[in-house]
């Protein structure tokens, strides 16, 4: 029988104290893994489905299923428990993924095999974890891979703050502006798409500005069953092509 609350790792993180935790829900006989920081929920192993929508919608919008397999080059922005990366990388077509997270702790739990899906991110030769500030990356020269400057992407994938206004630290905000954004799509190569997750419900507002930067830009609503309040809920996958 499982312990009914574990702390699996607790560490200080230069955004503040990072815990992994599993617990039981009694009401629904299963396991949760939880990741907090502070005592701000970041991610529950319950709620996975907008976390898989963001890897398909963003490939489908590059017609990852007509490309050639092997031949797609992916940056995924926060590891987290790892679901995004993970769809990710169920496409044929995806031939390099790179998971791009600021957390070290979060990388070693994957490494560690802390998590529901165990080793099978370290495990997979397609992935690589770069230990770096994603939005430091994004509006840099460099950008995600310092031995090929510049180097552009097929696919750039973003699961980090809350929503474009409920960020988890202070230190994202001009990513969101025209001009952050702009320095991300110089990342991706022509037809490129960027996703972006959010927790709320579309902000026209962002979406006219991700328009304003890309030659396309559109939300797509991702709704599922919460178990817990038993009843539907909607978060948002924003989709900009260059």
């Amino acid at each position: 029988m499982s312990f009914l609350f574990k702390e699996l790792d607790y560490r200080e993180t230069p955004i503040g104290p990072l815990s992994l935790r599993r617990r039981r829900i009694l009401s629904l006989d299963t396991d949760v893994f939880e990741i907090l920081l502070g005592d701000e929920h970041l991610m529950s192993s319950l709620f996975t489905a907008s976390e898989v929508a963001l890897a398909d919608l963003g490939l489908a919008a590059i017609g990852a299923e007509t490309a050639a397999a092997g031949s797609l080059d992916v940056v995924v922005g926060g590891l987290g428990l790892g679901y995004t990366a993970e769809a990710a990388l169920k496409h044929d077509a995806v031939g390099t993924l790179t998971v791009v997270e600021l957390l070290d702790p979060v990388v070693d739990w994957h490494i560690e095999g802390l998590l529901p899906m165990g080793t099978g991110l370290a495990d997979d030769s397609r992935c690589q974890f770069l230990r770096a500030d994603f939005f430091a990356c994004a509006g840099s020269r460099e950008g995600f891979d310092a031995n090929t400057p510049g180097r552009q992407h097929d696919a750039i994938l973003i699961d980090i703050d809350h929503s474009p206004d409920w960020l988890l630290n202070e230190g994202s905000s001009g990513f969101y502006t025209e001009a952050g954004l702009a320095a991300l799509a110089g990342k991706l190569k022509p037809g490129g798409v960027m996703g972006l997750w959010s927790d709320a419900l579309e902000d026209a507002g962002f979406t006219e500005r991700l328009g304003k930067v890309f030659s396309e830009a559109w939300a797509e609503p991702v709704t599922f069953h919460n178990p817990l309040q038993d009843k539907p809920f909607t978060q948002t996958v924003y989709l900009a092509r260059r």
